[in-house]
C-alpha cells in the first residue's frame, strides 16, 4: 500500500448520509469459518502512513483497519487525523477491501475506543466504548449524531455507558456481553482493550507489530 495523506480520506464527503447508508446493525454473513483460528501474518503494511499522535497524558491517539486477505488477518495504521473525523474514517474504510469488511479501531487517549466496521457502501455499523466522551470530543458526538442518541446530560456523566452496536464483531466470534464488558472495565485503558479485541479474534500479532513499528 502506498503512503496516502489525510486529505485523501476527506474527498466526497459532503453527503455523510449517503455515504453511511441507513442504520446500522448487524451483517447479514455470518464468517463461514471459525476466524479466530486463521493464521496471523502481522504484515505492518501501513506503518508508513501516520505517527501516533501523544497527548499531554503520554498516552497516543491512533486508528488501525484489520482486515482478511484470503486466508489471513493484516492490520494497517491510517492517519491520526481519522482519529476525529468519523466521516473521513468511513469513507477510508470503504478504500480497503476485505471479505469480512474493514474494521476500524480508534482510540482516542485514556478516553474512549470506537469500532467502526465496514462491508460494502451502504452497510455501515458503529460502536462507542463511552458516551460521556462527546461531551469533550468532537468525533464522540459525530458517532451519536449518527446512532441518532443525543449527548447525555450532567447528571448522567457519572456513569460509562457504551453506544451502538454492541453486536458489531459477533459473526468473527466477539458477542455482545464480551464487547460490553471491555468497554465497561475502567481498569483498561483503550488501547488496551483494543489490544484485547484484536487477541479475541485472532489479529494481536499484526496489531502489535503495526504499532510497534512506529515505536
Amino acid at each position: 500500500m502506498e503512503p496516502v495523506s489525510a486529505d485523501f480520506y476527506h474527498e466526497d464527503n459532503s453527503h455523510w448520509t449517503d455515504q453511511v447508508g441507513g442504520e446500522s446493525g448487524r451483517y447479514g454473513d455470518a464468517a463461514p469459518d471459525d476466524l479466530r483460528s486463521w493464521r496471523d501474518h502481522g504484515h505492518p503494511g501501513g506503518a508508513t502512513m501516520t505517527q501516533l499522535q501523544e497527548g499531554d497524558d503520554g498516552s497516543y491517539d491512533f486508528v488501525a483497519v484489520a482486515y482478511r486477505e484470503e486466508d489471513y488477518w493484516d492490520v494497517d495504521l491510517l492517519p491520526v487525523a481519522l482519529t476525529y473525523d468519523l466521516k473521513a474514517l468511513v469513507h477510508a474504510l470503504r478504500q480497503q477491501p476485505s471479505i469480512s469488511g474493514a474494521i476500524g479501531l480508534v482510540s482516542v487517549g485514556e478516553d474512549f475506543f470506537i469500532i467502526a466496521r465496514v462491508y460494502g457502501r451502504d452497510d455501515v455499523s458503529i460502536f462507542l466504548s463511552d458516551v460521556t466522551a462527546s461531551v469533550e470530543w468532537q468525533v464522540a458526538r459525530e458517532v451519536l449524531e449518527y446512532l441518532d442518541i443525543e449527548v447525555p446530560e450532567d447528571e448522567d456523566l457519572d456513569q460509562v455507558l457504551p453506544a451502538g452496536d454492541l453486536s458489531i464483531l459477533a459473526d468473527l466470534g466477539l458477542d455482545e456481553m464480551e464487547l460490553g464488558a471491555l468497554a465497561g472495565d475502567i481498569d483498561l485503558y483503550p488501547d488496551e482493550v483494543l489490544a484485547s479485541i484484536a487477541e479475541r479474534l485472532g489479529f494481536q500479532q499484526a496489531f502489535q507489530r503495526a504499532l510497534d513499528a512506529l515505536g
